[in-house]
């Protein structure tokens, strides 16, 4: 019993280490062909993190997803789909097959992105 209590404080320990877990945020500076403004020069700055550009989604892992675990919906739960859309391919077996191979072909031709952004620049 003593045995398990520590195991559970030890792992509670770990985990609140790890969650603060600090990186830097970069600062980018990005041109934009498309934004007009009024002012003579303004120079169009993004700030991103970099665990939040290592986050995107690969289309490799997703098509891995879709092979191994596309009865469950993975590769729809890993691009981030709407949750009643997954739930619903998974109650009509990928709309009998044919929603599974819609899925299929747009991961292959990258045109069923991630709901934030777009995939990596590699394929895995």
């Amino acid at each position: 019993m003593k045995f398990k209590i520590i195991l559970s404080f030890l792992a509670i320990i770990l985990t609140m280490n790890l969650s603060y877990a600090s990186f830097p945020v970069v600062k980018a500076k990005t041109t934009s062909a498309e934004v007009v403004t009024n002012i003579d020069t303004e120079d169009n700055e993004t700030y991103y993190s970099p665990a939040a550009k290592a986050a995107q989604k690969s289309q490799g892992v997703a098509l891995l997803l879709w092979f191994f675990l596309g009865g469950l919906a993975g590769h729809r739960w890993y691009l981030g789909s709407p949750v009643g859309w997954n739930i619903l391919f998974i109650l009509t077996l990928g709309g009998l097959g044919v929603w599974a191979i819609i899925d299929l072909i747009g991961i292959i031709s990258g045109s069923y992105e991630p709901k934030n952004g777009s995939y990596k620049s590699s394929f895995f």
